[in-house]
């Protein structure tokens, strides 16, 4: 919501072009940002982001040097970037990165924001009886968020991050690269499980697109790649796919495990079971909804 402060041509406060003090400008954001400067909701957090973004500081920083003005060109991106916000913009995109499972992850328009329930899949990847250097692949990495998770937790597995976005692949190798795990996950361009030996893996994981095309949020996931969150028709087309594919590239007890959306865990379960996979259930977010189905490989 627009500030209620008059604002020049280039959207510059009013004060430019001598910039506020660190607390001032806290204070213009917020507003900018929510009607109700002193509100605690997300926007009041939302702008000490994007302060701390924009000054290279960690927010706890922020009032304990309230007092320290900020520059011209400070202040012009910080309200270049509240104007970016206020269109809907995800504030990852605008601070360029987010927290996944301990981890922080680069991201940006060429793959999705890593979101918490795909924690889950995490934790139930990780509680999973595999072997010690387990063969592990992510399909569909985007960000890299889950080859990376794993990888940091199990230094021994071997993990392979699989996304036919060459964007996306470029996103995950440097968050890679950045994290010190550029050596023990191996980035691969390729369709699903199109790169995997036969019986080649002991863990499948994946968070593939699982929106149908008519799906309402749609318009709120606008800045998102739109070919990692619409699957078809019915949404539920790529989980079909790599159920079926992956089926073939599992290890004699390996498990495939899937994220889908909160109303899809009935019919992904219903998909494993006639695809003939063994041990087939599923795991509940915090809401109760049935967030990730899993199941091991099929009977030859």
């Amino acid at each position: 919501m627009p500030c209620k402060t008059p604002t020049s041509p280039n959207n510059s406060p009013p004060w430019a072009p001598d910039p506020p003090r660190v607390g001032q400008a806290l204070r213009a954001l917020r507003a900018r940002l929510r009607e109700n400067p002193d509100s605690a909701d997300p926007a009041a957090q939302e702008a000490e982001w994007l302060l701390a973004h924009v000054l290279g500081w960690p927010r706890s920083r922020l009032w304990s040097h309230a007092e320290t003005p900020l520059s011209v060109a400070q202040w012009d991106q910080l309200a270049a970037l509240a104007s970016r916000r206020l269109t809907g913009e995800p504030l990852a995109y605008l601070t360029g990165q987010t927290g996944f499972h301990a981890l922080t992850l680069a991201v940006g328009p060429a793959s999705l924001i890593p979101r918490p329930e795909t924690e889950l899949l995490v934790e139930t990847a990780l509680a999973l009886a595999v072997p010690a250097a387990a063969r592990v692949a992510d399909l569909g990495t985007g960000s890299g968020a889950i080859a990376l998770a794993l990888a940091a937790e199990r230094p021994h597995w071997q993990v392979v991050a699989v996304d036919r976005s060459a964007a996306a692949l470029a996103v995950a190798r440097a968050n890679a690269e950045h994290l010190g795990l550029a050596g023990r996950v191996h980035c691969v361009q390729a369709d699903w499980c199109a790169p995997l030996a036969p019986a080649g893996c002991d863990l499948i994981v994946a968070n593939p697109p699982y929106l149908a095309a008519d799906d309402p949020h749609l318009p709120t996931l606008r800045h998102e790649p739109r070919s990692a969150l619409v699957a078809g028709p019915t949404g539920l087309e790529d989980l079909a796919r790599i159920i079926h594919e992956a089926a073939a590239s599992l290890a004699p007890e390996g498990w495939l495990l899937l994220e889908h959306g909160w109303d899809q865990g009935q019919a992904v379960q219903d998909l494993l079971t006639a695809a003939g996979y063994r041990t087939v259930t599923g795991r509940q977010d915090f809401a109760g909804h049935d967030r990730i189905g899993l199941g091991q490989r099929p009977h030859p």
